[in-house]
């Protein structure tokens, strides 16, 4: 071992016990070791930064911006919620969902996809009274597996398609050179989410009624201050309990100048000033404000705050969110905003912590107050996701053809070579724009910048390795552990310790280390390195063991009320069929 493969592997040791350690965002990780891979030399200093125009990064970026613009046509989610019958048998609703995000997935961002259905399945749980447990996770797996199925579906696919050209095995692979492979394992994952998957998460979370507590948006913690004029001046907690048994509220403790009093604050007069912590559903939380004469906590500017149409909003937080790490008192969501914080539900958890300094998780599940006009411009300022349909007013159902047919015009001449990938989707962009069917503003935020951060990061790291012979080492000792075993079991070693990897890390990250190891082995097996190369795009897309392993099952944690040990036991027997399907699958159109 050369001293830069020493320094290199030692490089990588440390990025990936950060990122499973998850305490440091996975953008600031990957950049760091740029750094200090350029500061120690074993990244040459003309390619720092040349993962940042790189085709998989500008690919990545321009898929999160042509998937905004379909969001904004609505074309998807009117398809859906046609389809959408709350009176269909439950394994019949999971099947068409699943099927449906699957097929979405192939085109577009997996998240975003999710982010149009998942609205519309907790209407549809609710509607048929069951758990949205019952149907989220299924959905979130099939979307994962339907980002397979095409080049632009799913970021390793992407990285794997521009590592074959780098390696100078031959042209990158095609938009649709992953459908066979992506179509069979879909399909197979489809059939089982829908006939055996959603059996296998606990009884306990069907039984609980998450779903109509989700759309009732109840089971928060609110705080109300007690104005000069209010009714409860020198009442107690324990004289107001009677007006919050006949409103269905639940009080929880009193604050006074910052600080929480002690137990004995049931029975301490109530000040001018005081906070009251109450908890329960958002409706019985206002009348009971209205009741007790209290107010809403808001800082002196907002007078008059009140007087204008407030809604309630529930969102639940992506891992890119604003707020991810954060309190509502760090972003100033009220004073920038004029946005309340009322509640936050964490799995089904209940806080009895003041939630304005609650550091914000992904997966969380926040009850926003604020003005009904701005609430669509906060959640996307946040960066959030609405859990119910009132995201959807701002599409434009007109557009819906012209922004369906743009982009398909744009896969298919790409896809007959005429033009450049990146060109014809930055093409479609321009037009979105032109068109109005995105705003400027949105290309923007739509773009997850982490992503494409980790992107430009790891790129001239994997490629440092790979030119130092780090791969072909590693490559080295696979093949000597699996030494008298066949090709077949080779690349079948390799799906499960990259699928396995994928897991746990960023699946981007999988897919830049596993892609070129795949193609060392295959050089020293002397066999075909494309079958390698889908081995390690079908593996490195499928993380369904953890909610950390992928975006979308991070998103239903909260909404679905799950656990971090629920996944793995509809995961697993998931991530066995996907091997067992994928590998001959792979094996007939990708022969060794």
């Amino acid at each position: 071992m050369t001293a830069d493969q020493a320094i290199l592997f030692g490089l990588l040791g440390v990025v990936f016990a950060l990122l499973l350690w998850g305490r440091v965002r996975y953008d600031v990780v990957a950049f760091g070791a740029l750094v200090v891979g350029a500061t120690l030399g074993v990244v040459p200093q003309k390619d720092v930064f040349a993962g940042l125009g790189h085709p998989a990064t500008v690919i990545v970026g321009l898929v999160l911006i042509v998937s905004r613009g379909l969001m904004n046509s609505g074309a998807i989610e009117w398809i859906a919620r046609v389809i959408a019958d709350p009176a269909r048998a439950l394994p019949a609703h999971i099947g068409v969902m699943s099927g449906i995000a699957s097929a979405l997935s192939g085109v577009m961002n997996n998240v975003a996809t999710l982010a149009l259905l998942m609205p519309i399945d907790l209407k549809t749980a609710a509607r048929a009274g069951r758990s949205p447990a019952l149907t989220l996770m299924p959905l979130s797996f099939a979307t994962i597996l339907g980002g397979m199925v095409t080049l632009i579906g799913t970021p390793p696919n992407i990285v794997v398609a521009t590592v074959r050209e780098a390696s100078a095995i031959g042209e990158p692979f095609s938009m649709f050179a992953f459908t066979p492979v992506g179509v069979v394992v879909a399909i197979a994952g489809v059939l089982f989410v829908a006939l055996v998957g959603w059996r296998l998460i606990p009884r306990a979370r069907g039984e609980h009624d998450s779903g109509k507590e989700l759309m009732e948006l109840s089971d928060y913690v609110a705080e109300a201050r007690v104005p000069a004029e209010s009714s409860s001046i020198d009442e107690t907690l324990d004289s107001l309990e009677s007006l919050a048994t006949a409103n269905e509220v639940e009080l929880v403790g009193l604050v006074r100048r910052g600080k929480r009093l002690s137990a004995s604050a049931s029975s301490e007069p109530i000040r001018r000033g005081d906070v009251v912590v109450m908890e329960g559903g958002p409706h019985a939380i206002e009348q009971f404000v209205a009741a007790a004469k209290l107010e809403y906590i808001r800082t002196d500017k907002r007078d008059g705050l009140l007087d204008e149409a407030f809604d309630f909003v529930e969102v639940v937080v992506p891992a890119s969110a604003r707020i991810v790490g954060r309190s509502a008192l760090d972003v100033r969501l009220l004073y920038r905003q004029r946005v309340t914080l009322l509640g936050v539900s964490r799995r089904g958890k209940r806080f009895s912590q003041r939630v304005r300094k609650l550091k914000i998780r992904a997966g969380d599940v926040l009850l926003l107050l604020g003005p009904a006009d701005r609430m669509s411009d906060v959640i996307q300022w946040l960066g959030c996701l609405p859990l119910a349909e009132r995201g959807l007013q701002v599409t434009q159902r007109h557009k819906a053809p012209l922004a369906v047919g743009i982009f398909a015009a744009a896969i298919t001449v790409a896809s007959l070579g005429w033009l450049y990938l990146p060109v014809a989707l930055a093409a479609v962009a321009v037009l979105y724009v032109l068109l109005r069917i995105l705003p400027l503003t949105q290309i923007y935020e739509s773009v997850e910048w982490p992503v494409i951060v980790l992107l430009g990061s790891l790129i001239p790291i994997g490629s440092a390795l790979e030119s130092s012979g780090g791969t072909e080492l590693i490559a080295r000792h696979l093949v000597d552990l699996t030494s008298g075993f066949s090709p077949v079991v080779v690349l079948g070693v390799l799906m499960v310790v990259t699928m396995t990897l994928s897991d746990v890390l960023n699946n981007v990250a999988t897919a830049l280390i596993a892609a070129p190891i795949g193609i060392d082995v295959a050089r020293k097996l002397d066999v075909n390195p494309d079958p390698f190369l889908m081995a390690v795009a079908v593996a490195a897309s499928c993380a369904f063991l953890t909610p950390i392993g992928h975006k979308n099952n991070t998103i239903i944690m909260g909404p679905g009320g799950y656990r971090f040990g629920d996944y793995w036991r509809m995961g697993l027997p998931l991530e066995v069929l996907v091997i067992a399907v994928g590998l001959p699958t792979i094996l007939v159109f990708w022969p060794l």
